[in-house]
């Protein structure tokens, strides 16, 4: 159990708005970002640090739409697997807010993350006056607690992931990273970001700075051209990376800890941004320059193609980021966690986990039943994440907020003041209208995969629909009652004490339980936000918690 101190910590914390409340914030603001910035330069100073401090970080700052967390994961784990004493701070959290600032890949403990919370809080505290702010939102006090964590810790560098954009971001106020990265791009944040990619595209390229080299992905072709002009007025070196075959060849594949194909594109990232800063530090273990350049058709130029040295090899294979294309075997249940919110990360999503089915294909032994759990927050497209996942074939829908219970009073780590379980329930009925509306639109078979075993019928499983064409899809008031629901008492970790009568209470929810009961397999994919797979895993691996 967890001291009162930290908890404590956590829920003096939660007052100071959450991330969505920031949002709105800085959206009433975005006519001068500069002002942004300079606020953040003021809390700053307020708790006893200048800009020119976080030099001593040695930092690695990484920005992008997909997979910026996953190639900051493996970038750590590269590094770290040199002996190299490592920073990491990202978001969201999914268990523990502690999560987001890790010393050598771990969540930092409950007494430090208490220790330099309340000592920053109260120095925040002691000098604020009429002209200012007191204190800061959520995310720019954990940003500026991740940077007085690392420079107490006396790490040997930070891998700092963006929160939002990249220009506005209160991360921004880094001014001598090392080197930067810049993953996929895609649509997200609309409205606050810009409704276009190539609009998102110069917002990630502000976090480019004079003389720092930058490194990213092969992008279509409108953004990249952003970027590269974003680099060029900046002066900043950008390279494009060489993709993960052309490090392979003549050596042995490389074994990623993530799985996806799209994480290749991450790794290969993670790769150049590690090569970079070893080669800035004056590190001589670098991996053996190739001769042979790829023919990638593009106008910026080509980052190294070297050998991967073992330290990189390892540091690939033991990357771990839960939540993303994660995988837990729990008896007769596959849990497939993806946190993917964007529609070319729900992409490749579907991509992974049509994948793993087929290649996990076995003689059945009995009926095999597919669940999706879904929701979606914020300003995205909704019905655009759900037809991407029309082609999965999912026997059943269930949709609820990202609550582990009704009640999150005793669970500080998952408190959000920004919206009532009302707004959030009309949301999830809001899915789920979008899911009945794409099922009728669905006439015919999949073509695009294998020959399907036959399906149940249809069930009405919400228990007063809006619509009476709704079939086989549910609404939950919590992630815990929708977990009671699919595994059905079958999951030998998620074993709650009494399942709630609400869940039995109505006739065609007994008939989808009793088709999960019978079944001899039931694979379920939860995704559609990365809070929502935090509830999830929290419940599914209570080790998290601890």
């Amino acid at each position: 159990m967890r001291g009162k101190a930290q908890e404590d910590a956590v829920r003096t914390l939660n007052t100071l708005q959450t991330n969505a409340s920031y949002l709105e914030q800085v959206k009433r603001q975005r006519g001068d970002p500069q002002k942004q910035l300079e606020a953040m330069e003021l809390f700053l100073a307020r708790s006893g640090l200048q800009v020119e401090d976080l030099d001593r970080l040695n930092i690695i700052h990484v920005t992008g739409t997909k997979g910026k967390g996953s190639t900051c994961a493996f970038t750590e784990c590269i590094l770290r697997n040199y002996g190299l004493k490592t920073g990491f701070f990202s978001s969201p959290h999914l268990v523990q807010v502690r999560e987001r600032i890790r010393i050598n890949g771990q969540p930092i403990r409950p007494e430090l993350f208490t220790k330099h919370f309340w000592r920053l809080y109260r120095r925040l505290e002691e000098t604020k006056d009429g002209s200012c702010v007191s204190m800061p939102a959520y995310f720019r006090f954990l940003t500026l607690m991740a940077f007085h964590v690392f420079l107490q810790e006396k790490v040997d560098l930070a891998v700092v992931e963006v929160g939002i954009g990249g220009a506005y971001d209160c991360t921004n106020i880094i001014r001598k990273p090392v080197v930067c990265g810049v993953s996929s791009l895609g649509i997200d944040h609309t409205s606050l970001l810009g409704d276009t990619v190539e609009k998102i595209a110069w917002q990630k390229g502000g976090i480019f700075k004079p003389g720092v080299p930058a490194f990213t992905v092969l992008q279509p072709e409108g953004p990249l051209a952003v970027l590269r002009e974003r680099a060029q007025q900046i002066s900043c070196p950008l390279y494009l990376c060489p993709p993960l075959e052309a490090l392979e060849e003549g050596g042995p594949t490389l074994t990623l800890g993530l799985e996806g194909e799209h994480q290749r594109s991450n790794a290969a990232l993670a790769l150049q941004l590690a090569h970079c800063w070893l080669q800035q530090q004056g590190h001589q273990d670098l991996g053996e320059l190739k001769m042979s350049r790829p023919s990638v058709p593009c106008q910026l130029p080509l980052a190294p193609v070297f050998q991967p040295t073992s330290h990189m090899r390892h540091g690939l294979q033991d990357t771990e980021w839960p939540g993303r294309t994660q995988v837990l075997q729990h008896g007769p249940l596959t849990w497939y966690l993806d946190g993917a919110h964007t529609t070319s990360s729900m992409q490749a999503c579907v991509r992974w986990f049509r994948q793993v089915l087929q290649c996990n294909q076995r003689p059945p032994s009995g009926p095999e039943v597919r669940v999706l759990l879904f929701n979606s927050t914020g300003d995205r497209d909704s019905s655009a994440l759900l037809k991407l996942l029309q082609p999965c074939q999912f026997d059943y829908a269930v949709f609820c907020p990202n609550l582990t219970e009704v009640s999150s009073t005793g669970n500080a780590d998952q408190q959000n003041f920004t919206v009532t379980l009302d707004q959030m329930l009309i949301r999830c009925l809001d899915h789920q209208r979008h899911w009945s509306h794409l099922d009728k639109e669905q006439d015919g078979p999949d073509l695009w995969g294998p020959p399907q075993p036959s399906r149940p019928a249809p069930l009405l499983l919400a228990p007063h629909p809006p619509h009476p064409c709704i079939a086989s899809s549910l609404v939950f008031s919590c992630v815990s009652h929708a977990l009671q629901w699919i595994s059905q008492g079958r999951d030998p970790v998620f074993q709650p004490p009494h399942p709630p009568k609400s869940l039995l209470s109505h006739p065609t929810a007994t008939s989808g339980a009793s088709v999960l009961q019978e079944a001899a397999a039931i694979h379920v994919l939860v995704t559609g936000s990365l809070h929502l797979v935090g509830s999830v895993l929290k419940l599914l691996e209570p080790s998290l918690s601890q």
